[in-house]
């Protein structure tokens, strides 16, 4: 009887032990500052890569991109990038910071891109202007747009 009654004892007291077991989702960064810093950067790789899908979950339906030669919607960016339009190859971060009003994050961007535009290897420096806002828990992408430096 002694035998049952500690084995009950052991196990319930690792009970505790075994809940507290590590979940199996990606750790989230540790401020909303790391979070758009990083969700920025994934953008960035998942445009090179020409991922469309995480793309299109990111940009708001109503989501508008500056670029130097004009503005596009979500569609038309998407298409752009899928259909080669702009590739972009790579995106050099030399300087970030992000600004929140309520529920909207601001985030500035000096960097570097390499990219094809219309089949034309092209570098230039950018600051980038990215505009985030939180809907449903999640942050979507509203606004996308691009100043070329002189620098």
């Amino acid at each position: 009887m002694k035998a049952i009654y500690l084995s009950s004892c052991l196990f319930l007291a690792g009970l505790p032990f075994a809940s507290a077991q590590p979940a199996t989702e990606p750790s989230k960064p540790a401020n909303p500052e790391q979070e758009i810093i990083q969700l920025s950067k994934d953008k960035w790789i998942w445009m090179a890569e020409k991922k469309i899908e995480p793309l299109a979950e990111l940009f708001d339906d109503k989501a508008v991109f500056v670029h130097m030669g004009g503005s596009m919607s979500k569609e038309q960016e998407l298409n752009t990038i899928k259909g080669g339009g702009i590739h972009y190859k790579h995106a050099e971060i030399q300087e970030t910071s992000v600004r929140f009003i309520g529920d909207t994050a601001i985030l500035l961007s000096r960097l570097r891109l390499d990219a094809v535009v219309g089949g034309n290897e092209v570098s230039n420096p950018f600051t980038v202007t990215e505009v985030y806002v939180k809907l449903a828990g999640k942050w979507k992408l509203g606004s996308l747009s691009f100043t070329r430096m002189m620098r």
